[in-house]
Formats: structure tokens, C-alpha cells, sequence
């Protein structure tokens, strides 16, 4: 099965997935997006309320503000594939419980299997519990919401956010 066609696989998997309760509360599963061959992978949290409507990682406050750092270090949002570590929305916009996370992680592993990324930013303390595979280099860093709100992290966030760059285009 070609790449692309396995991630889209995954993609409806995840929005046919009534597995939690998260299911009932949601209008969109967002399984994420991205080119099949990316070298990047960007994994947050989970949906927001603005990424429920949509269907789509980051299209919010936190991912307009993502996107004008990525845009600052010439670092095209097309070229990362963008997705959680939890694909639906929760109540509240509250952290994921680990039931809901364990979940979910399959999905997740099967987009990392199929995508085979040189580096994994996971953005906020959820995404950093993921997995870790021997092959793939991770950056952890701050969600880009907390990089909004509290300024002393700006920085650092913006430095882990340069570093994509020099994957970006890899072969």
C-alpha cells in the first residue's frame, strides 16, 4: 500500500473511532495532515474547540501564532506533517486523561510507522509522552499556547521551532 494511501487509512479510521467517550463530545476527529514523506513531524496535544469545527490541527489562536513562527523561520507548514498525540477533542479543552491517550497512541503510532520521520517536536507535556523510536531524534518543547501566553517561554519555543529548518527538505 502506497504511504499516502495508509495514512489516509488512519485518517478515517480515526474519524469513524467511537473507542472513548471523547467520541461523543466531538463534531471532527482530527487524525492531522501533512505529506506522507515528511520529515517532520509536529504532535500536540489534542483538538481545540476551533480544530473540532474544522477538522484540522492548529487552525486556532495557538496554531496562527505556530504558523507565524514557522513563516519567520522560513519553515512551510506544507512540508510538516502536523497531528496529537489525542485526535479528538475533550470537554472543556482539558488535558487528556491517560485512558484517553492510550487510546488514541495506536493511531499515532501508525502515522509515525507510515510517515518514518527524521524528528519528532512534540509540542506540551502530552505530546512528550509518546513513544520513542531509536531511528527518530525528538525536539520537546512547549505548546505553542503556553509560548502565547507566558513570554519567558517564547524564546525557547521559537529556538526548538528553528531547529525543524534543517530537516525540512532532507531527503
Amino acid at each position: 500500500m502506497r504511504s499516502e494511501d495508509a495514512l489516509d487509512d488512519v485518517a478515517e479510521r480515526v474519524r469513524s473511532c467511537t473507542q472513548c467517550p471523547l467520541s461523543s463530545v466531538r463534531i471532527n476527529a482530527v487524525p492531522g495532515e501533512g505529506p506522507a514523506d515528511a520529515r517532520v513531524m509536529l504532535v500536540g496535544q489534542n483538538p481545540g474547540n476551533e480544530e473540532d469545527r474544522a477538522g484540522r490541527p492548529f487552525v486556532g489562536r495557538s496554531g496562527a501564532y505556530l504558523d507565524d513562527v514557522l513563516a519567520r523561520h522560513g519553515i512551510p507548514r506544507s512540508a510538516l506533517f502536523i497531528t496529537s498525540i489525542v485526535k479528538c477533542t475533550s470537554p472543556g479543552n482539558r488535558r487528556p486523561s491517560n485512558e484517553e491517550v492510550i487510546t488514541c497512541m495506536p493511531y499515532l503510532e501508525a502515522q509515525v510507522t507510515i510517515i518514518s520521520p527524521s524528528v519528532i517536536v512534540a509540542l506540551g507535556r502530552v505530546a512528550q509522552m509518546m513513544p520513542r523510536y531509536d531511528e527518530i531524534e525528538y525536539i520537546e518543547t512547549y505548546h505553542p499556547a503556553a509560548a502565547m501566553r507566558f513570554p519567558r517561554f517564547r524564546s525557547r519555543f521559537e529556538d526548538d521551532i528553528s531547529k525543524v529548518k534543517t530537516y525540512v527538505g532532507r531527503p
